[in-house]
């Protein structure tokens, strides 16, 4: 097969479309013919040198897949060769096939294409584990999320709208704003141009947001304490913002307010497995009944990871942006 191998890591050359062994499902494992793969800010970190897979993960970048089962290793049950599947990876995403546990498998959500469903499995995990299975956003409670446009934030607009919440979204232009707005989002701020603490603060009264999702880390940690309701709770899964800040205990403690910091890529497979199981129970039928929808801003083909790459970090893009295998393509 064919996958995307970083010799030396470096810029959006580094990636090297390349003849490598095929993967072989273990215990416990499928073998997926890939159709999609998906670009994540993981994956150039990677690039760069500055983020290892997992010990025993495939070595080749991409967190996320979608294709059809072509193997199945021993004491899998509930698949089948040929069933059309998306997947949460710890990396191999790049690549025609790759090995995934089984407890790391989705069905294509009835209604969305394969390809399509590539863009689901990263996104879906981060924010229903972050903002619902930790954060525990509630009906009617005020979500403000940075990076609105974004894959990630795309999702968890439709998502916290999906359960009756209020949504706020931070973006660096009109249209990325205007995109969040057709998804649902209720408060938009233009985070060159304004305030989130003084916008967020005004648009409820000054009660602030009960739950924020944010990526930025060190850069926004003071002013997302400030932004947050009493009782708030703050969900760090970036750090695109630094990663040293100053936390001002007495502000957190007169707010009574909890910070959370989560990633994925490193959690044992059984702490995965129980995120994609709730996942499938309660984000599943919401894609099946038209009530949330992958928001894909442009298809690249695989070998031309590199172009993939470009785009993403120059943020030109809205929601995901995919990576076709020749043969899907």
């Amino acid at each position: 097969m064919h996958a995307i191998t970083i010799p030396e890591p470096g810029g959006p050359e580094a990636l090297v479309w390349d003849e490598v062994p095929d993967p072989v499902p273990g215990e416990g494992e499928v073998l997926v013919e890939v159709a999609a793969g998906a670009v994540n800010r993981a994956d150039i970190l990677q690039r760069q040198g500055f983020y290892e897979p997992p010990p025993g993960a495939s070595p080749y970048p991409g967190l996320e897949c979608s294709g059809r089962i072509a193997a199945i290793g021993t004491g899998v049950s509930g698949w089948k060769v040929g069933d059309e599947v998306c997947a949460l990876l710890s990396g191999g995403g790049y690549a025609e096939k790759v090995a995934v546990p089984a407890g790391q498998l989705l069905p294509v959500p009835e209604g969305v294409g394969l390809t399509q469903a590539a863009a689901l499995p990263e996104v879906a995990c981060t924010v229903w584990s972050n903002v619902f299975m930790i954060a525990h956003l509630r009906p009617g409670e005020t979500l403000l999320v940075h990076g609105g446009s974004s894959g990630i934030g795309t999702m968890a607009i439709q998502l916290a709208k999906a359960v009756g919440a209020r949504v706020a979204v931070t973006a660096g232009t009109k249209e990325k704003l205007e995109r969040c707005a057709e998804l649902g989002a209720d408060i938009l701020v233009n985070y060159r141009e304004q305030d989130f603490v003084e916008e967020v603060g005004k648009a409820t009264d000054g009660a602030g947001a009960d739950v924020i999702l944010d990526n930025m880390g060190a850069k926004y940690l003071e002013r997302n304490v400030k932004a947050l309701a009493v009782n708030g709770r703050l969900a760090i899964i970036g750090m695109q913002g630094g990663v040293k800040g100053e936390l001002n205990i007495g502000a957190l403690l007169a707010k009574r307010a909890a910070i959370s910091a989560t990633s994925l890529r490193a959690r044992p497979l059984e702490e995965k497995a129980a995120i994609v199981a709730a996942v499938r129970e309660h984000v599943w039928p919401l894609l099946a009944g038209g009530h949330l929808r992958p928001v894909v801003d442009r298809e690249i083909p695989m070998p031309d990871a590199a172009a993939a790459h470009r785009v993403v970090e120059e943020s030109g893009h809205i929601g995901k942006v995919l990576l076709i295998t020749p043969r899907a393509a």
